[in-house]
């Protein structure tokens, strides 16, 4: 019985996540075909004849009913095929490729900074009363930092003043690319971390004022042994749920640092594809954040249907 559940809420929250996808195209198409402006203009300019924009809009399929357009988009983007850019004139899965490993370089680098500074952050916070205070100041500081603020703070202090890091760019070569995302790894980690580590403070806290763990105190337990076999273990739900839920969120957070250090990644793509009103562009990016969000919250639901069998339980 426990196993049928197990596979009933496991199918239950892939097919959640699929159909979430699915629904997030048909928004994102729509959304963007309903916006302002002629994206053919943009390309041919003022001067172009009638002529030539018609058979621009013909050639691009925009003449079409709008769900034979969000079809065919649909169907070529199940295949890596998300159309030509109006203004590069390229494969947009072309300019989307290089570019993903930049952006999977510098979340993977703010994801470590998130998971080992928030949780240790958080962690003491939780276990020390004498750190506490201190722990909550840092964790307020930055919540309370928006991610381009400390981008110009660490750009102007550790980048122009002290010269230690490049002021923009991804760099050539992964020691170079590592090195050039340095700073926007940790501007990009600053929010989320401070998040991780308020929520794994107060998860630790609650367990570590539970009845069980002054039990094992006062048996003589050693402080380490209560604290991962008893505190950390218990609180180590909500700690994993936070932290999944913050890995997700960098994806989304690098459209502003990205802009912010000129990183040639999918967010700075996005934002100037925006400008240039690039559509297929910008459909396709935005697309790719969605899926990578709902793919990591997915895992995280997964992975607490497996460690609480409380979870399968749940419609």
């Amino acid at each position: 019985m426990p196993h049928s559940e197990l596979a009933r809420r496991i199918v239950a929250t892939v097919s959640g996540a699929l159909a979430t996808i699915l629904a997030a195209s048909f928004v994102i198409f729509a959304g963007l075909s309903m916006a302002p402006g002629d994206p053919v203009a943009q390309v041919l300019g003022a001067k172009a004849t009638d002529a030539a924009r018609a058979n621009m809009r013909a050639r691009l399929g925009l003449d079409d009913p709008f769900l034979v357009r969000y079809w065919h988009w649909l169907t070529g983007a199940l295949h890596g095929d998300f159309g030509t850019s109006l203004t590069s004139r390229q494969g947009v899965t072309s300019l989307i490729g290089p570019r993903l490993l930049t952006t999977f370089m510098l979340v993977a680098m703010a994801a470590l900074l998130v998971l080992v500074v928030g949780i240790g952050l958080g962690i003491a916070g939780g276990v020390s009363r004498r750190g506490r205070a201190v722990v909550s100041t840092v964790v307020g500081l930055g919540v309370a930092v928006p991610s381009f603020v400390a981008a110009n703070a660490l750009i102007g202090i550790l980048a122009v003043k002290l010269g230690w890091f490049p002021t923009y760019g991804s760099g050539d070569g992964v020691l170079d690319r590592m090195w050039h995302l340095t700073l926007p790894a940790i501007a990009l980690s600053i929010g989320y971390g401070a998040y991780v580590s308020q929520l794994t403070s107060a998860a630790v806290t609650e367990e570590a004022d539970q009845e069980y763990v002054a039990t094992a105190r006062g048996r003589g337990v050693p402080a380490g042994v209560v604290l991962r076999h008893h505190t950390l273990r218990n609180a180590a739900l909500p700690v994993l749920t936070a932290s999944g839920l913050a890995v997700a969120g960098l994806v989304a957070g690098t459209v502003i640092v990205e802009q912010a250090f000129a990183v040639d990644g999918i967010g700075g793509l996005l934002v100037r594809s925006i400008s240039s009103k690039d559509y297929p562009v910008v459909t396709a990016v935005s697309l790719i954040i969605v899926v990578v969000f709902v793919v990591v919250t997915t895992l995280i639901d997964l992975v607490q249907v497996a460690l609480d069998p409380r979870e399968r339980t749940k419609a």
